[in-house]
């Protein structure tokens, strides 16, 4: 028993991870209607941000941990602005495999870029934050997963009020529903779009942090699987509903913790991929996305 709560606590702090970055793709495809998979490279480059500032501050801290993960957000913002702006943009009136072909190869550039910039060796996380262990009938729990819990629920909280409870996120809401009826109404489209790339870059740059913070390693193809599954998960909730994709990212990052202890580990990323063929055939419209019907 002692270990199956282990195993989820564990599998909550995974989850939480994925649903950052799920989130970060559902934020764009809920503007654009289209899947931007440089996000998961953005995650690795939020991972190796954190990692440069993290050796400037010297040492765990909790001002210097929380210092490093914002100016990795920064950072990686204004990654995603400049990605959407210069691949993006000029492309937003052609056909969607003409982006998603784009998409791919923004991707393998960032991580042949990695490559090139920070090595193919992968490279130890330094410990930015404090970690300790503590226990309690049987269960040992380390801080780590308390820390990256806390931050999700802190940064999910901060992207709902802005979403919901200001102007930005009542345009952005506009633009989802409809850019064309937007624009006309004197929305600027176009700020509002690279702000959502900027904000769900920031999101994806505070899981890549967090990820190397919980497993301190990082090389350039560090967002490959992470990304793929969070995917998955923005697939699984409903792709372009937030909560939903929250809710995959952590449905998630359970199933595949209690696979990797189980005997079937081996079928771990297996069983990720087979969901996704699933929710495609059964319920195209994910968990808690709803179908609309399109005038052709």
């Amino acid at each position: 028993m002692a270990e199956l709560v282990q195993q989820l606590i564990n599998g909550v702090s995974v989850g939480a991870m994925y649903a950052l970055i799920a989130i970060g793709y559902t934020l764009v495809y809920g503007v654009l209607r289209f899947i931007n998979f440089a996000h998961s490279d953005v995650f690795m480059a939020g991972a190796f941000a954190g990692l440069h500032v993290g050796r400037l501050m010297g040492g765990a801290s909790w001002a210097g941990g929380l210092a490093a993960m914002l100016a990795s957000m920064a950072l990686c913002a204004a990654l995603g602005v400049v990605i959407e702006r210069l691949a993006y943009k000029p492309l937003r009136e052609r056909s969607r495999l003409t982006v998603l072909i784009t998409a791919i190869g923004v991707s393998m550039l960032l991580q042949n870029l990695g490559q090139v910039i920070f090595g193919a060796t992968p490279v130890a996380f330094p410990e930015t934050l404090p970690a300790t262990t503590f226990g309690a009938g049987g269960v040992v729990v380390s801080s780590k997963d308390v820390v990256v819990v806390g931050f999700t629920a802190v940064l999910l909280g901060a992207l709902e009020w802005v979403v919901l409870r200001t102007k930005v996120g009542t345009a952005m809401r506009a633009v989802a529903h409809n850019h064309h009826a937007a624009a006309l109404m004197g929305i600027p489209t176009n700020r509002i779009i690279s702000f959502t790339f900027g904000l769900g870059s920031a999101l994806a740059a505070a899981a890549g942090f967090l990820w190397a913070y919980k497993f301190p390693r990082v090389d350039p193809y560090l967002g490959v699987m992470p990304g793929l599954t969070a995917f998955v998960a923005a697939v699984l909730g409903g792709i372009g509903n937030i909560t939903g994709a929250a809710m995959g990212g952590l449905l998630l990052g359970i199933i595949e913790t209690l696979m990797k202890g189980s005997r079937w580990s081996t079928w771990t990323e297996a069983v990720t991929f087979v969901l996704l063929i699933m929710v495609l055939m059964f319920r195209p419209a994910g968990l808690l996305g709803r179908v609309h019907a399109e005038k052709v």
